[in-house]
């Protein structure tokens, strides 16, 4: 059984539940974190008539944040790999807090920008810090449902962000949504550091028995070279044509980054995560000025109707987490193929997307529950390749594809707009879906291969 070694004052007895508690806290965390980063969206009407902005310019600033995100998650990874989530994850959340307020302050188009590029930096190693936290807190048959959960709150923001900002614009000002949003990020990362060591095993709330699920010992065999595999039960018939589908293959976990650097498998996820991504980020921003201007809702109607997609996507993030541990087994490609062929079509179909805000409303909604089924996937499938160790810089490369694709895709939307029309812009997007959908078709999916213990 796993001692409690470094914390004496551990819980003992039967088996405590304090992980559920640790994934709630990262849930309000992200949440918070995710207003962050889409209040622009209800913000950018106003921003874009009050300093004149083209289509391309406001594209540029969602981009600015997704390249400085995306750009600084390698050395955030390593950061939290060098000095844990508990050291990292707190000052970047206050900093995240503080570029956040200073958004209401600035008076020109370069200093919106500039503070954009500060607040991408600031960001950047929160998803990483708490997606370790999940590999760390959660054994493999509940980290897809646990990544599910994490990944839902990024939607969630989204989902309050919306209606509570028209409502603060209707009082007073879009100013003033960056500085309500401020203000919790400064207070939680401190309960964060109090509460949430980086190893379950150092917790005082967690009990030896959960330290002993958390780790999911199971009996193991040797294989050639050291490494070891996992035995598992035998799976259902359907299965074996699924893995074909799948590419499913043992794999040796990797531990290093000149691995890393040579996995089509780390590079195929990556590549795949920078359409899928940069598709989401489009929605975050664009979408309130699409209502706005193409749909001509008033300020209340576009504050709830741009929630409908969100609303969607926390459920489908949850269900789809749900599905890839119990249904498939804690495959991944299932849901992540699932969501990117729905994601094709269901962008196209935008390009006759109804006038009327509730129906309009409902296939936003539906957008986004079919879209995120297998987005949580992404951020927990570097867990199926690598030693737990390594996962952080792993995940982090696949974050920084995605975030890249925040950067890229956001721009080129701006341009096709002062070029063309929304219905290219909606077909642009479809046709970055077709294109995570044949990235996926080309990676394994790393089944049952796990590191020496000692490794990992």
């Amino acid at each position: 059984m796993a001692q409690a070694t470094g914390n004496p004052a551990m819980v003992q007895g039967g088996r405590t539940h304090f992980r559920w508690f640790v994934l709630a806290f990262i849930f309000v965390i992200y949440t918070i974190a995710s207003a962050d980063r889409a209040n622009i969206g209800i913000a950018l009407p106003f921003m874009q008539k009050e300093f004149g902005l083209t289509n391309t310019e406001v594209g540029s600033i969602v981009s600015l944040f997704g390249l400085a995100y995306g750009i600084f998650q390698i050395p955030a990874a390593f950061l939290v790999r060098q000095f844990g989530v508990s050291a990292v994850m707190p000052p970047f959340m206050i900093l995240t807090s503080v570029f956040t307020a200073t958004l209401g302050m600035v008076g020109s188009a370069f200093l919106l920008q500039l503070n954009r590029l500060a607040l991408g930096l600031a960001e950047a190693p929160l998803a990483n810090s708490l997606m370790t936290t999940v590999n760390n807190w959660f054994p493999p048959r509940e980290k897809g449902q646990a990544a599910g959960i994490f990944i839902s709150s990024a939607k969630f923001g989204p989902v309050i962000v919306p209606p509570i900002g028209a409502a603060i614009i209707l009082h007073f000002g879009w100013q003033y949504i960056f500085f309500f949003c401020a203000i919790p990020g400064i207070i939680l990362p401190l309960l964060w550091y109090l509460l949430v060591p980086n190893n379950p095993a150092d917790s005082r709330f967690c009990s030896p028995d959960e330290v002993e699920h958390i780790a999911d010992r199971r009996v193991i065999e040797p294989v050639a070279g050291g490494r070891q595999v996992s035995t598992t039960a035998a799976e259902p018939r359907w299965f074996k044509a699924l893995d074909r589908l799948l590419r499913t293959r043992p794999v040796v976990p990797i531990d290093t980054v000149a691995e890393l650097l040579r996995s089509w498998t780390a590079w195929g996820v990556t590549l795949g995560y920078f359409f899928v991504q940069g598709i989401v980020s489009v929605i975050l921003a664009f979408l309130p000025l699409y209502l706005t201007t193409v749909k001509h809702f008033e300020i209340m109607k576009v504050g709830l109707v741009a929630a409908a997609p969100f609303v969607g996507a926390v459920m489908g993030n949850i269900i789809g987490g749900w599905l890839s541990d119990r249904v498939f087994d804690k495959r991944r490609k299932p849901t992540m193929i699932i969501s990117t062929i729905a994601t094709i079509f269901m962008m196209y179909s935008l390009r006759s997307s109804p006038n009327d805000p509730v129906g309009l409303a409902a296939l936003l909604f539906l957008t986004g529950l079919l879209f995120s089924f297998g987005f949580s996937a992404f951020g927990i499938y570097p867990s199926t390749f690598t030693t737990k160790k390594f996962f952080p810089v792993a995940a982090a490369l696949v974050n920084a594809g995605g975030q890249l694709g925040t950067a890229t895709i956001p721009f080129a939307v701006g341009v096709i707009l002062d070029k063309a029309n929304w219905d290219t812009a909606f077909l642009f997007l479809s046709l970055c879906s077709l294109a995570a959908l044949i990235l996926l078709f080309t990676i394994a999916e790393p089944r049952e291969a796990q590191a020496d213990p000692a490794k990992s």
